[in-house]
């Protein structure tokens, strides 16, 4: 039962799409994460994501618009959505997802993180 800094967080990693686990809620993780350029279209078949933008604005792409997301700003994306996060300047995000959740989703390529840090 220990307060989260979420500057004091940010300040320990530096690289972008690589998602670190600052908390453990109800089978939920709590992360943090840098963004930077285009993600990889992709799609959660069994869960929620949500993304609060805690620094910077944040593109969420569909296949159909773009939803911009600035700072204190939160989007949930609903399961089977498919969906690309665009930075295109640096952003810091607090994602809310089950502990299941795979950051790219259905879609496997170089930007997968499979095993995150907590921090």
């Amino acid at each position: 039962m220990e307060k989260v800094n979420l500057n004091q967080k940010f300040s320990l990693f530096s690289e972008h799409w690589s998602p670190k686990i600052v908390g453990e809620l109800n089978g939920q993780h709590v992360k943090l994460a840098k963004l930077k350029g285009e993600f990889v279209w992709h799609k959660h078949d069994e869960e929620d994501e949500l993304f609060f933008v805690v620094k910077g604005n944040l593109k969420m792409e569909y296949r159909d618009r773009t939803v911009e997301i600035k700072e204190n700003e939160f989007l949930i994306i609903p399961r089977g959505v498919e969906h690309k996060p665009v930075a295109e300047e640096e952003v810091w995000v607090m994602l809310f997802e089950p502990a299941s959740t795979l950051n790219t989703g259905d879609t496997e390529s170089e930007m997968t993180k499979k095993d995150l840090d907590k921090i």
